[in-house]
Formats: structure tokens, C-alpha cells, sequence
């Protein structure tokens, strides 16, 4: 079977590699350095599972039937389905995701292909599809959320939690076109995965197909409660931090009730990357005319995290100040949202240096996955020992190790020194 893939980010590239271990995969990318570099097995993107399958099939070890392209007509001539994966940044200005992108790889899809079927993959909001259903008289569109980690999407599609498809109940074709497709992600898994043992006494990976309204809810909803945990878990550090507590010991002990469990329990400087961000924000939105007082407590929580994260910062400089340090500089440890990322995409760390900068207090970026010589405004090095004898205060949203011998001037929340 041939499948087309429009998008190659971590959504796409990751499904793109798992589709092609059994399928004709062609990606399609308008980047032509990102196309070059999947032709030559290379991966435009930081994911060790991605890197690894590209080189296992560079060198012959582990054969993957996948070509990419700028070109629609060659990625989407021949597809029965097309995955589209392109992005929905969220628009402050219209409360809602910027849907462009997947509107135009449907016209460029139904240009090359009128039959196939497209399964929208990027994140929507809820009754996306449903209404470009309706608007667009096409009933071959599908919805198919990702529950995918920055840096490890190809390993959580190789081991995935759920499956789930969204088609209308009362098309026939549709459900059907969902199951197979639901099907192919399954084939395309850790063999292990597809004969494990369920809490509920069900084998396999667990898969739903349903409403697609409902499974764009799934998507919104579930990244919305992790939004929620680490905003908890934050609001848990704020609290301590100010009141003189050890953080680490109440959250091992919060973490001990199995009902609350000691997962995303790792205090940072607030939710940031790819996902949480805007799926919370286009939750909130979708809220419109239904009560509600939890969903805009999580959005205002990260602001105010953000918020103390940066006065605690201030306070530091004001110490190093009184001490006798002429202009602290304060150092960014990485812009990056989590270890094992290229994305720098609304971390959360940004945040901080906004509200820094905007006091008027020198920041100095070390950034080695940035090549540029700014950003914001701020100077960036790649030079990590100037980096770290430059600056008076550094901020990581994340330890490294890197910073062992200069601890005592590194400012985290990353007690338990994990994702």
C-alpha cells in the first residue's frame, strides 16, 4: 500500500518511519535541505529512535520503503491514505488554531488525488472536522489524534498507549477507512506491544474508533491534565520554596498515594513546548458559553509560575548586587524545552528571560543547537566554558551535568534531575 505523509516534524517523520517498516511511505516536506536529508537517511529532527531507524536502513540492517519530496503530485499520486501533519500554531488573535496549513495540503491533496483518504493528524480543535467535512462536501477526511513525547515520538509509536481514530458512526465507509488505518499504526508497532496484557484483561494495544469530534476532545483533554499535573506539581514547588519546605521530600510523599503515582512529578519553570501550550489555550476556547474553572486556572497557573520562577531570579541578582557584583549577567542554560529536543517552540524558559530582560538585567544565551548570533536581542554563545565564566547567575530549566563545577551559581527547579 502506498502512503503519503505531508509534514516531517516529529508527528510526521515518526509516522512516516513507522508506516514505510511495511508500506511504500513517500514524505513530503516544502523544506528542500529536510527532503535532501531523509533521501540521504538523515534526520532533520532530534529523536534517537528516528536517528537509529535511518541509519539501520542507510545501511541495509533494517530496510524502510520511504523517499521524501517536495513534490505533491509525486507523494500524493497512487496514495490510498495521506497522513497530514502539518502545524497549528495557536492564534492569540483569533482564540483559536491556525488551521491554514491542513486546509492547504487537503487542496493539495484532493488536486493530485480525489480518493484518498486524508487523516489529519496535527492538532485541531474540537469539531475541526466534522465542519471541513461539511464545507468542503469531502467525506474521505478522518481524524487521528498523537499522543506523542518531543524527542521520543518514534519510540512512543513503536509503544503506544492508545490507538485512536475519530470517523462519523453513521458512515459506513468512513469507520471502515478508520479501523484500517487504525490497523496499520497497530502492524507498525513493537511486536511486544501488539501481544501485551492489559490492566482490564484485554491483549493488544488498546484502540478506539469513535466520533472524531470525540477524539479531537481526547486530544485537547488529555494533554489538559498533563498541563494540570505539572502545573500542580509547580504550584507544590512555589509554595515550598517560599515557606522554606524541602520540595522533594513532600512530593515523594505526595507521590507515595498509588492514586496520584510518582510520574510528571518533576517541578520546572512551567509547561512549555509543542503541545501544551496551545492545546490548553484552544481548550479554553472551546469552552466558550459552557461553565467551567479549572481549564483557565491551568492556563493563569503557568503564567503566575512563570511570574515567581522570574522574581526568585531578580531576587538573586539583587543579592549578587549588594554583594558587590557590578550589572550581573544572568546566563540560559539552554532554550530548548526539555533534554533530548531541538524544539525551542514556547519553553518555558523564554518566559523567564522576557520577564528578566524587561527589568533591565543582561542575559547571555548559551544555545549549541541555535546558530545564530542572537535571539531576542539576547547574545547567544556556543562556547560553554566562556558561557559559564561570563555569567554571575545561571538559569536551567533542566540540570545537566555540564554545570556540575559551577552548581553554586546554577538556579533550577529540576529536583529529580528528569524529564
Amino acid at each position: 500500500m502506498k502512503i503519503a505523509v505531508a509534514g516531517t516534524g516529529y508527528v510526521g517523520l515518526s509516522v512516516a518511519v513507522l508506516l514505510a517498516r511495511h508500506h511504500e511511505v513517500s514524505a513530503l516536506d516544502i523544506v528542500p535541505g529536510k527532503v535532501g536529508m531523509l533521501n540521504r537517511w538523515e534526520s532533520p529532527i532530534r529523536d534517537a529512535e528516528i536517528e537509529r531507524s535511518l541509519a539501520g536502513a542507510a545501511s541495509g540492517e533494517r530496510p524502510l520503503s520511504l523517499s521524501a519530496t517536495t513534490d505533491p503530485g509525486e507523494a500524493y499520486a497512487g496514495a490510498e491514505y495521506v497522513v497530514v501533519a502539518t502545524p497549528t500554531n495557536y492564534d492569540p488573535e483569533r482564540n483559536f488554531f491556525d488551521t491554514s496549513a491542513v486546509e492547504a495540503a487537503m487542496d493539495a491533496v484532493r488536486a493530485v488525488n480525489p480518493g484518498a483518504w486524508i487523516v489529519v493528524k496535527s492538532t485541531v480543535p474540537v469539531g475541526y472536522t466534522e465542519r471541513v467535512r461539511a464545507e468542503r462536501g469531502d467525506d474521505r477526511i478522518i481524524f487521528s489524534p498523537e499522543f506523542l513525547r518531543e524527542g521520543h515520538a518514534l519510540y512512543d509509536n513503536l509503544h503506544p498507549s492508545r490507538i485512536v481514530v475519530g470517523a462519523p458512526a453513521d458512515d459506513p465507509d468512513a469507520v471502515a477507512a478508520a479501523g484500517r488505518f487504525a490497523a496499520l499504526l497497530e502492524e507498525g508497532a513493537d511486536p511486544a506491544e501488539r501481544a501485551r496484557a492489559n490492566a482490564d484483561g484485554t491483549v493488544g494495544i488498546p484502540t478506539l474508533v469513535l466520533g472524531p469530534t470525540e477524539a479531537e476532545a481526547v486530544k485537547l483533554f488529555a494533554n489538559t491534565y498533563l498541563a494540570l499535573r505539572v502545573s500542580y506539581f509547580n504550584e507544590l514547588d512555589t509554595y515550598c520554596e517560599v515557606r522554606g519546605l524541602d520540595t522533594a521530600s513532600v512530593v515523594r510523599g505526595v507521590c507515595l498515594e498509588p492514586r496520584i503515582g510518582s510520574h510528571y512529578n518533576n517541578p520546572s519553570f512551567g509547561y512549555g513546548g509543542y503541545c501544551l501550550p496551545k492545546d490548553t489555550k484552544q481548550l479554553l476556547a472551546n469552552y466558550r458559553d459552557v461553565p467551567q474553572n479549572l481549564i483557565s486556572a491551568i492556563v493563569e497557573s503557568n503564567r503566575t509560575r512563570k511570574d515567581h520562577i522570574a522574581d526568585e531570579v531578580l531576587r538573586r541578582v539583587n543579592d549578587l548586587v549588594y554583594a558587590g557584583a557590578p550589572a550581573p549577567t544572568v546566563g540560559v542554560y539552554r532554550l530548548t524545552m526539555k533534554s533530548g529536543s531541538d524544539n525551542f517552540r514556547a519553553s518555558s524558559v523564554q518566559g523567564i528571560m522576557k520577564r528578566v530582560k524587561a527589568r533591565g538585567v543582561p542575559v547571555l544565551v548559551y544555545e549549541p543547537a541555535l546558530d545564530a548570533p542572537e535571539f531576542f536581542g539576547s547574545e547567544v554563545t556556543r562556547d560553554l566554558e566562556a558561557f559559564k565564566s561570563r555569567c554571575d547567575l545561571i538559569v536551567a530549566n533542566r540540570w545537566s551535568d555540564e554545570l556540575a563545577d559551577v552548581a553554586g551559581k546554577v538556579y533550577t527547579r529540576d529536583l529529580f534531575r528528569r524529564d
